[in-house]
């Protein structure tokens, strides 16, 4: 019997049927799956390069009317094979800030990692090329935790108001609501007839953990109960809006609100209520101050960044040069009872719209802008995390009584 010899055509089409038919080639890869599903998880895409890299490509916060753009924030949960190395890249780093473009790569010198998402360790990056920002990892387990800097969570911020509020001294009032509804909490703490009233302001930029780290510190420290919180009490008081963007930091947001507002701008004319509901919200809350008696003798507002700075702006007002005595007695006490190295502004800064000179030239308030490096801390010799912006919170309870007992 002849060999029956099909058609070209007939043959490879039964060629296709029985490669559908097969599985299909299997081909190893570094990890799972990315998880971005959590609280303060950051938005991003990811994808593999030819080397086997993994791309993580942040996703821009746009600020209204405004060509300004940010990506800084990164947290998410890596699910792969235990033993397993992975090289990380992180992409869209390339910032718009005052309308300037500019990259964020060369500010991001650390991450940090966790396999409980509680308890973080730092891992140094590398920069190959300019813009490029790479990290190896071990998988110490089938997930890892990766962040920019140790987060706090919105959750984290209810838990600790449900610890602090059994303290006689503290008072929690809620002020307003963000864009999504939350509501803004004001954490006061001490007596209302203080002879002085601290005012902090934290988390403006979602990203900038720092600030709810500090305000522990700071408010835990107050609540001791020995001599020396009951001598810093005696002096001043301290009110305190811990979040004030919770609707990014929920979202895993860098820099702006939901309205597409930077709440650390436009500071020197009154608040927009519809696209930025937080900081009309507090406005309302230090005009009723002001009005009781309780004008913010001092207010601070805490960020992150990669340098770390004390912010003190120039505008050209009559008082000035007090202003800056006083600015200078306070740089004095900070650099005296906490970690703080880094310095000051120029004698020339100046940021209009920020709290920090906002509240100064509006309201007569001495004000300023408290930056933390979010890599490394130079006093301590040491990685930055939560644990250290404590401490740094625990000495400013000491900063304030020796400012306020210097200036008597």
């Amino acid at each position: 019997m002849k060999p029956l010899l099909l058609p070209a055509a007939l043959l490879m089409a039964a060629m296709f049927a029985l490669a559908a038919d097969a599985p299909p080639a299997t081909t190893a890869q570094p990890l799972d799956f990315i998880d971005t599903s959590f609280e303060n998880a950051s938005p991003l895409w990811y994808e593999l390069g030819e080397d086997g890299t993994v791309k993580i490509n942040l996703i821009y916060d746009q600020e209204r009317l405004s060509p300004n753009r940010a990506a800084g924030h990164f947290h998410f949960r890596i699910q792969a094979e235990k033993g397993r190395k992975l090289t990380l890249e992180f992409n869209n780093l390339e910032n718009v800030w005052n309308g300037k473009p500019g990259s964020v790569a060369k500010e991001v010198k650390q991450v940090v990692v966790s396999q409980d998402g509680k308890t973080w360790t730092s891992v140094p990056t590398e920069s190959p090329e300019v813009g490029r920002v790479r990290v190896t990892l071990e998988m110490p387990g089938a997930s890892l935790f990766v962040a920019r800097a140790e987060p706090y969570r919105v959750s984290d911020l209810n838990r600790f108001l449900a610890e602090i509020q059994a303290s006689p001294l503290v008072k929690v009032e809620t002020i307003g609501k963000t864009v999504q509804g939350r509501d803004l909490e004001i954490i006061r703490v001490g007596k209302d007839d203080a002879p002085n009233h601290v005012f902090i302001r934290a988390r403006a930029h979602p990203w900038e953990p720092v600030g709810n780290w500090v305000v522990e510190g700071l408010v835990r420290r107050l609540l001791k109960g020995d001599a020396e919180a009951q001598k810093c009490l005696a002096l001043y008081n301290v009110c305190i809006l811990p979040m004030a963007n919770k609707d990014g930091v929920e979202r895993g947001g860098t820099r702006f609100n939901l309205g597409g507002w930077d709440l650390n701008r436009k500071w020197d004319k009154p608040a927009d209520p519809k696209l930025a509901p937080e900081n009309a919200a507090l406005e309302r809350w230090l005009e009723g101050e002001i009005k009781a008696g309780r004008r913010p003798t001092f207010a601070m507002d805490l960020h992150n960044d990669g340098n770390g700075m004390l912010h003190i702006s120039r505008p050209d007002i009559p008082d000035i040069d007090a202003y800056l005595a006083r600015m200078k007695l306070f740089e004095k006490s900070l650099r005296e009872h906490t970690w703080f190295t880094v310095g000051s502004t120029k004698p020339t800064f100046r940021n209009p719209g920020t709290l920090g000179e906002g509240w100064f030239s509006r309201f007569g308030i001495d004000a300023v802008i408290l930056e933390f490096n979010c890599n490394y801390i130079e006093k301590l010799k040491q990685p930055a995390l939560g644990k250290h912006w404590v401490t740094f919170g625990e000495g400013l309870s000491k900063t304030f009584e020796a400012y306020f007992a210097a200036r008597k």
